[in-house]
């Protein structure tokens, strides 16, 4: 049987791993992390296109079932005045809402669906090296397959293999914090957006109380050295002095937030990278990061697993297959990118931003092509 070997256990390596088994291969996810693969926290929102896709893999009960729903938006400018209100979304289907979920719930909602299929997750393996169909582990193993499947994330192992293309510093630093002890105004399953002076933030209130948040600020790049020494008492108070000024509810969540808060760098991959080379093909952000701004990083690598899935099916492990993959995603993926630097750039220019609104979560022909009954176009 054609064997699929998946690099990265996350959000896109587990959902090619449903694919790849729905289309009856072989299937083997081999992650770094030497247990869960779980990372230190920051949550997401999973758009009505990525529960879609999620559909296809048979796996959307199984995400919705953490999380909470997301159906409608609010923009407030600085000043507090309310910009607008708008619903997102799929309305009618609860399984196609939006929902707002951590990324390490994600990952292991899709990891148990992916063990109760029978598909094999091996932790504890970072991969070191690819010599046309044979992987070489760093603790000296080795494993073989027909198709490489790079799902390392944006600092991929994979991609230096196949491209000497770097993640790029998007201009903006992302905090992600978690409280329970601010009471913003919010209405359930409403996500807001604040368009702070210095600082754009967004939040949603679960039902249970806890705000989840996230900052966006136009500031030099943090190193890997700043960042591990950081504490959340250090990135509060950075924070505090630039959403102060504003007359919105951003000052008095930061501040009630206590242990759980994080700071990231806002990166992106350069368009037109190659994403394969004999038998690695790249998927997810190991193949085309995006800044966050749109918010549809995880629904991208999960609809690149349901297309894979689908090529693979319909074309066997072959050029014609992964042709037909690259065809259908690079696009799409790319039109992603782009939106989201345009709202990053906006923002770090101290512009105004556009009003920020996902890549088109429902557009009818690439939701045909998602289709899992439908054949690779």
């Amino acid at each position: 049987m054609t064997r699929i070997l998946i690099i990265g256990g996350g959000i896109a390596g587990t959902s090619a791993a449903l694919a790849a088994h729905k289309a009856g291969l072989d299937v083997t996810v081999c992650e770094a992390h030497p247990d869960s693969g779980a990372d230190i926290g920051a949550f997401l929102t999973l758009a009505s296109n990525g529960m879609l896709a999620l559909a296809q893999l048979d796996a959307a009960e199984a995400v919705a079932r953490v999380g909470f729903p997301l159906t409608a938006m609010r923009v407030t400018a600085d000043t507090g005045d309310v910009l607008a209100v708008t619903p997102i979304g799929e309305q009618d289907d609860p399984l196609k809402h939006y929902r707002c979920i951590g990324r390490a719930e994600l990952g292991a909602a899709l990891r148990a669906e992916a063990q109760r299929r029978g598909i094999e997750i091996v932790h504890g393996k970072r991969l070191a090296t690819v010599d046309d169909g044979t992987v070489t582990f760093a603790d000296g193993s080795t494993a073989t397959g027909d198709l490489i499947v790079g799902a390392d994330g944006l600092n991929s192992t994979v991609r230096t293999l196949i491209a000497p293309n770097s993640p790029r510093y998007a201009g903006q630093r992302v905090f992600y914090g978690y409280t329970s002890d601010a009471k913003p105004d919010h209405e359930p399953a409403r996500i807001e957006m604040v368009r702070g002076s210095s600082a754009a933030m967004g939040y949603a209130v679960s039902p249970a109380g806890e705000v989840n948040w996230f900052c966006r600020v136009a500031e030099p790049e943090l190193s890997a050295a700043e960042i591990a020494a950081g504490s959340p008492a250090r990135w509060r108070e950075a924070l505090l002095p630039l959403v102060r000024p504003d007359a919105t509810p951003a000052a008095d969540i930061i501040a009630a937030t206590a242990d759980r808060l994080m700071v990231t760098n806002a990166c992106d991959l350069p368009e037109g990278m190659p994403w394969r080379a004999g038998r690695m093909l790249l998927v997810g952000d190991a193949a085309h990061a995006a800044s966050p701004a749109t918010g549809q990083g995880a629904s991208m690598a999960i609809e690149d697993a349901v297309i894979l899935g689908k090529a693979l099916r319909d074309l066997g492990v072959t050029t014609e297959a992964l042709d037909a993959y690259e065809r259908l995603r690079r696009p799409r993926v790319e039109q992603n990118i782009a939106t989201s630097a345009k709202f990053t750039a906006a923002r770090t220019a101290g512009r105004t931003p556009p009003q920020a609104r996902p890549v088109p979560s429902a557009d009818a022909e690439f939701m045909g092509r998602l289709d899992w009954a439908q054949p690779i176009a």
